[in-house]
C-alpha cells in the first residue's frame, strides 16, 4: 500500500514539475526586437526592359540587325521611382476568431515594424515592382500580455525566428492608367515564410495614389495556420480556435529621397 502511495506522490510531483516547466516556456519574457527594421533594398534596373517579340533563330537576328534603323521606334521605357513603407503610418496585423469562455471573439495582433520598398512609374503602372516585405514578429501585440508571450514563445518562436517575410513573385491585374485619388485593385503572388516554413500565398491589394510622392493601400489574404506547422497551445479558457488566420497590411509609402 505504501509503495502505491509513493508511486502516486512521485508521479504527481513529476506532473507538477512538467506543468511548471511548460508554463515557464510559454509565458517567459520573450526576447525584444534585435534592432530597427530596415527594408531589403529593391534593385532597380538602370534601363527597364521592354517587351520583346518571340526570339528568332540566331541567323535571322543577324540578318535583321542590318535593318534596325528602318524599324519603328518602340514604346517609351518606364522610369521607376522608389517608394518605402512609412512605419509611423503603417500596420501589419493578424486576425483569428476563437470562442473564449463561451463568447465569440476576434484576436487581433498588430505591429508597425514592417518594412518594404515599391518601385513604380505613374505613367506605366504595369511596370510596378514590389520588394521583400518584412515584419518583426517579436513586436506583435494583442490586448493581453499573457497571450502575447504564448504567441511569441510557443507559436511563432520569435526568439529563433524574428522575422516574417513575404517575397513577391508576380503582380497581376495592374491597370494601364492610374489617377491621383482613385483606388485600384490587383493581386500579388509570392512566398510567405513564417518560422522555417514557406508557402505560396496570394494577397489582394487595394492602392490609392495620394500624390506624386505618396501612395497608401491595404493588402489582405487568409491562410491556415496548420499549413505553416504552427501549433496553438490548449487553454482552459479557450473553447475553440478557427483554422483560418487573416493577414492584413495597411500601409503608407513615400517617395525615397
Amino acid at each position: 500500500m505504501m509503495t502505491i502511495r509513493r508511486i502516486v506522490v512521485v508521479i504527481s510531483f513529476i506532473v507538477v514539475i512538467a506543468l511548471g516547466l511548460l508554463a515557464f516556456y510559454v509565458f517567459r519574457p520573450p526576447e525584444a526586437a534585435s534592432g530597427p527594421l530596415e527594408a531589403v533594398p529593391l534593385a532597380l534596373p538602370t534601363t527597364a526592359p521592354l517587351a520583346q517579340p518571340t526570339a528568332a533563330p540566331a541567323t535571322t537576328v543577324v540578318a535583321e540587325a542590318t535593318t534596325t534603323s528602318a524599324l519603328p521606334t518602340t514604346a517609351t521605357e518606364p522610369v521607376l521611382q522608389l517608394f518605402a513603407i512609412d512605419q509611423s503610418r503603417s500596420e501589419a496585423r493578424f486576425l483569428i476568431d476563437e470562442v473564449l469562455r463561451g463568447q465569440p471573439v476576434t484576436v487581433v495582433g498588430v505591429t508597425n515594424q514592417v518594412a518594404g520598398q515599391i518601385a513604380l512609374d505613374p505613367n506605366v503602372p504595369t511596370a510596378a515592382q514590389v520588394g521583400v516585405i518584412q515584419i518583426n514578429a517579436r513586436t506583435l501585440a494583442t490586448d493581453n500580455e499573457f497571450r502575447n508571450r504564448a504567441i511569441k514563445n510557443a507559436i511563432l518562436r520569435t526568439n529563433q525566428f524574428e522575422l516574417i517575410t513575404f517575397t513577391p513573385r508576380a503582380i497581376n491585374g495592374l491597370p494601364d492608367k492610374v489617377t491621383i485619388g482613385v483606388p485600384f485593385e490587383f493581386t500579388i503572388e509570392g512566398d510567405l515564410t513564417i518560422t522555417d516554413v514557406t508557402r505560396p500565398v496570394t494577397f489582394t491589394v487595394t492602392v490609392t495614389p495620394v500624390s506624386q510622392t505618396e501612395i497608401s493601400g491595404v493588402a489582405k489574404t487568409a491562410v491556415l495556420y496548420r499549413d505553416f506547422n504552427l501549433i496553438i497551445p490548449d487553454s482552459p479558457s479557450v473553447d475553440t480556435v478557427a483554422d483560418e488566420v487573416r493577414l492584413e497590411l495597411e500601409f503608407v509609402a513615400t517617395l525615397v529621397g
